[in-house]
């Protein structure tokens, strides 16, 4: 309990201090005023549009989930990734990313360890794509640098921010392909270490542990490697142009691929473990739209990248905890039992 209370002390102190850095220069009159001089036409189509990342994952992950069970239900891998941000979004910890396999493991009956390790892969190419698109980004400096001028800064922090984020997708993806190419050690190492704690619950861990290695098979062909490459590449793509829209939709026209840094960043941001993106996607944000576009945002006034940054966040939010309250409604379920669900693999 104690352990419970320090975390979400910790927690919200970090949020504080993303929200702090984020908004302490805005004026928020102006912010306020840039907020609501929106296009009604294309922001009714954005948020037509916020759902579109829920479907393109389902179609990611049934790639992976068709390696253990042919037949899954497209309906339920939307479901899933819907509830799943949702926890995200209400409770601190993103533990929705655990709710996320359980709640699709138990209503399609596949392993739960299964379904984690191929969440586990669906972050891997997160990361992995979202560095690729940035290195794209970086490299092809040359061919719009007469157009588009980023400060050095800029390329230094996004640069920075790259390798970090190479090297730590690297090391989770090393692990992962010792895990599977050695399972029989691994499992023997493993089974090692387990006998420290108590045998009901080093039992359990082994389990799931053999059934996370299984979730990472996927890897065992190249071509499955570089099909679920392209579906990483379109689901950022999706989501790249749902930001895209949404500028259009405030008379902001900033080109498609120079886009990518600043979906990079917020991607930074969303990756802190705060409750609902708050602090660390807002900072970013607007430290993505001030340095990378400082003709539109200036540096010196935050009021249009926070007004634009607190909309696009309050969308995303509000549109898919919509979602998952209305498939909750449907099934009987609430969030506290979701919460609970991830309980069913704790020891």
């Amino acid at each position: 309990m104690i352990k419970k209370w320090l975390r979400a002390v910790l927690i919200l102190l970090l949020t504080g201090v993303f929200l702090y850095f984020a908004f302490r220069s805005v004026t928020w009159a102006d912010a306020f005023r840039h907020m609501m001089r929106a296009d009604l036409g294309l922001f009714i189509v954005v948020l037509l549009l916020t759902p579109l990342h829920l479907v393109i994952r389902a179609f990611r992950w049934r790639y992976l989930l068709v390696h253990e069970k042919k037949e899954v239900k497209f309906a339920n891998l939307v479901s899933g990734n819907a509830v799943g941000f949702t926890v995200s979004y209400i409770f601190p910890g993103r533990i929705g990313e655990i709710v996320k396999p359980l709640y699709v493991a138990r209503k399609e009956n596949i392993r739960p360890g299964f379904v984690i390790g191929t969440i586990v892969v669906e972050r891997i190419f997160d990361m992995f794509t979202m560095c690729f698109l940035l290195g794209v980004f970086l490299l092809a400096r040359p061919l719009y640098e007469s157009i588009f001028r980023v400060q050095a800064e800029a390329y230094a922090k996004l640069t920075s921010w790259g390798i970090v984020g190479v090297a730590f997708a690297s090391a989770l993806l090393a692990v992962s392909l010792l895990f599977y190419f050695f399972k029989e050690r691994a499992l023997r190492v493993a089974a090692v270490v387990l006998k420290l704690v108590p045998q009901r619950w080093s039992a359990k861990i082994l389990k799931l542990l053999h059934e996370f290695i299984d979730g990472l098979k996927f890897f065992h062909s190249l071509g499955n490697v570089l099909v679920y490459i392209l579906l990483s590449l379109a689901v950022w793509l999706g989501i790249t142009f749902f930001y895209w829209v949404f500028f259009l939709a405030y008379h902001i026209t900033i080109p498609y691929f120079l886009l990518i840094p600043y979906i990079f960043l917020t991607m930074v941001g969303a990756s802190i473990p705060t409750p609902g993106m708050a602090g660390g996607f807002h900072a970013f944000s607007i430290l993505g739209l001030t340095l990378l576009y400082p003709s539109i945002f200036p540096k010196g006034d935050t009021s249009l990248a926070a007004g634009l940054t607190i909309v696009v966040h309050a969308v995303q939010l509000i549109m898919t905890c919509l979602i998952g309250y209305v498939i909750l409604w449907r099934e009987g379920l609430s969030l506290f039992q979701l919460r609970k669900l991830g309980e069913t693999i704790e020891p």
